[in-house]
């Protein structure tokens, strides 16, 4: 625990990015939101606009974070403080994005209840869970990487 705390206020690179704290979260961010994104790539898309904006949020917020994931991986970031900040807005844009997209998607769910396939149903039940637990994640990082910030 030692060494995660002491380094905080140095933004990891290579593999490093896999034992720090808040870039551990990069992985589960991974995979939550690309369950998101191929759940509801699944489903029948009823109403085409709410779930276009979870297709894109989630789409956005992968292809986002693989990138951001490269770019501390190779070092890019040459430990400077102003990529800490842009880590945080990053965290903090794609947390506020999935939350509007999880409740768009928790909406329309509950609403085809009735009126469609329960395979559908089920599938999008999936998603929205997993799209809360991708929020929660980029929240997480979002505080954790105010707190790196902050430690520069």
């Amino acid at each position: 625990m030692a060494s995660n705390t002491a380094t905080m206020g140095n933004l990891p690179s290579g593999v490093g990015i896999c034992t720090t704290i808040p870039d551990i979260l990069y992985l589960p961010e991974l995979i939550f939101g690309g369950l998101v994104w191929i759940l509801v790539a699944c489903t029948l898309v009823v109403p085409q606009n709410p779930q276009g904006w979870v297709m894109f949020v989630s789409v956005f917020c992968f292809v986002m974070t693989f990138i951001w994931l490269l770019i501390f991986a190779c070092g890019g970031h040459h430990n400077k403080g102003s990529w800490a900040a842009a880590d945080f807005v990053y965290h903090g844009i794609a947390a506020f994005f999935y939350l509007s997209a999880s409740v768009a998607l928790a909406k329309v769910t509950l609403e085809m209840k009735d009126g469609s396939s329960f395979q559908n149903y089920q599938l999008d039940i999936a998603a929205v869970v997993f799209s809360y637990m991708a929020t929660l994640l980029y929240f997480i990082h979002t505080i954790l990487s105010a707190i790196r910030w902050k430690s520069f």
